[in-house]
C-alpha cells in the first residue's frame, strides 16, 4: 500500500534511531517511527551514507528503543546508539520504503527496496 499525500500529515514525521547491535553478529538496526511502532531493518554493514547497504526486514519494535542503550533481554547482546534524528516518510509500499533522514550522521533521502536476496538501503539524494 502506498501512503498518499492526504495520509502524510498523520504519519510521515517521526523519529529514527540506528543502533549498533552485537548479537548474533555485529550489525546495525535501522528503526523508523511509524504510528506506534518502529519499522525495523537489520543493516549488514555500517550505514555510511555513500554505499548501498544489504539489509533484512526485522519485526516491528517498541518505541522505547528510540531512547534505549544497553543489554537486550534474553541474552541477545547489547545495543548502542550510532545515530538518531527525524524521519519523514515519503512512500511505503509492500516492496519499497522511501524516506528522508535528518540525523547527525545520516542525512538525505533514502530508500529500502526488496531485491532477490533481501533488501538494500541506498541513498537517493542529499539534503542541503
Amino acid at each position: 500500500m502506498t501512503v498518499s499525500a492526504s495520509q502524510c500529515d498523520s504519519i510521515v514525521r517521526g523519529r529514527f534511531v540506528v543502533l549498533t547491535h552485537d548479537h548474533p553478529f555485529l550489525h546495525w538496526d535501522l528503526m523508523l517511527e511509524s504510528h506506534d511502532v518502529l519499522k525495523t531493518w537489520r543493516l549488514l554493514a555500517e550505514p555510511d551514507s555513500a554505499s548501498v547497504i544489504p539489509a533484512e526486514v526485522s519485526p516491528d519494535h517498541r518505541q522505547h528503543y528510540l531512547d534505549y542503550e544497553g543489554p537486550v533481554s534474553g541474552g541477545r547482546g547489547s545495543v548502542s546508539r550510532w545515530d538518531a534524528g527525524v524521519v519523514e516518510w515519503l512512500e511505503s509500499t509492500e516492496h519499497r520504503s522511501r524516506f528522508v533522514l535528518d540525523g547527525e550522521r545520516l542525512a538525505g533521502e533514502f530508500a529500502i527496496d526488496d531485491v532477490v536476496n533481501g533488501c538494500e538501503l541506498r541513498r537517493l539524494a542529499t539534503v542541503d
